[in-house]
């Protein structure tokens, strides 16, 4: 059988920098990226594709902004739906014309995927994800008192809306992932993290303004699959030490013991690294084997043991029993 992974693309994957964010930009970015995705696939893996959506996100809540005097603003769960499909569309499009390059035979579905968080998560006591633009105090006071908003000011540059970030714990579409990759359907799902929703006293679905990790969701989902490997594809193409400095140093491999060290030490950025060590550490302690970090250019690399950080299972050694 072969081989399942779980491969989650960052925002560079879809946006190279901020002179190319048009919509035509980003298909070119996901087309390259695709191109290395292509190459996993002709070697014989299984792939469901994941995506980070935060930019996306932002442009659709600028645009609903701008013409709320004529139309109604769109919720945030339904900015996450929206972004889903385009990704997706973008996604099934460039897999089509890589496959067709090459004559692979194989199908790509994009799949709108809820993800269920707890209502009591206590992150809807703290929210603190900003999302949206920038606005001057007395506009983000104004949207605080007629909607509802938390709003924060943002380390100088104005203030922004801050939404919760809870933790996922259910794919809702689950079942028909797996359906989909049980016909050899190379799938997208979990797009942004996926759509939070939170069930009532009945257990009926509800969506939430929030915003979920996309690693996260992603190392959720790949437990859900039993996924050999979870890829998470990022800016860099390894994870570094003390990054950015003169003592920075290139990690090559390591166990998900000394990772969870690491992370406690401080070594990792939040918001950019941490949270990816974090989702793979995760992954391997709910029963995966290996999680891998790297650039959409040195996948193929990565796989092959040349480059990117690998994450493996780590043993801890029981001490030695008392002699008496």
């Amino acid at each position: 059988m072969a081989k399942k992974a779980v491969i989650a693309i960052g925002g560079n994957s879809l946006i190279k920098d901020k002179q190319h964010r048009t919509i035509p930009d980003q298909y070119k970015a996901t087309a390259e990226t695709c191109k290395h995705i292509a190459d996993m696939i002709e070697a014989g893996w299984d792939v469901v594709i994941t995506s980070g959506n935060g930019p996306q996100v932002g442009f659709i809540l600028r645009r609903s902004e701008l013409s709320a005097h004529e139309l109604h603003e769109v919720p945030l769960d339904y900015c996450g739906a929206d972004t889903q499909g385009a990704i997706g569309y973008m996604i099934q499009r460039a897999m089509y014309n890589e496959f067709k390059h090459r004559s692979i035979l194989k199908s790509v579905a994009s799949l709108v995927t809820q993800v269920l968080v707890d209502k009591e998560d206590p992150a809807f006591q703290n929210p603190a994800k900003p999302v949206g633009s920038f606005m001057e105090e007395k506009e983000a006071k104004k949207r605080e008192k007629d909607d509802g908003w938390l709003v924060k000011e943002d380390s100088g540059r104005g203030w922004r809306r801050v939404v919760p970030s809870p933790i996922p714990i259910k794919v809702i579409e689950l079942p028909a992932i797996k359906a989909l990759i049980q016909e050899g359907v190379i799938v997208y799902a979990v797009g942004g993290g996926g759509i939070p929703v939170v069930e009532d006293e009945n257990g009926y679905l509800k969506g939430v303004a929030a915003v979920i990790d996309k690693d996260r969701a992603s190392g959720l989902l790949a437990n859900g699959l039993n996924a050999d490997l979870l890829l998470i594809s990022t800016a860099v193409e390894k994870v570094y030490l003390n990054f950015g400095k003169e003592n920075e140093q290139p990690i090559d491999k390591m166990d998900h013991i000394q990772a969870q060290k690491y992370c406690d030490e401080g070594h990792f950025t939040p918001g950019s690294m941490l949270p990816k060590v974090e989702a793979c550490i995760e992954f391997i302690k709910k029963g995966g084997e290996e999680a891998l970090i790297t650039d959409p250019p040195n996948i193929t690399r990565a796989l092959n043991g040349e480059t990117g950080t690998r994450i493996v299972r780590g043993y801890t050694i029981p001490p030695a029993p008392e002699r008496r």
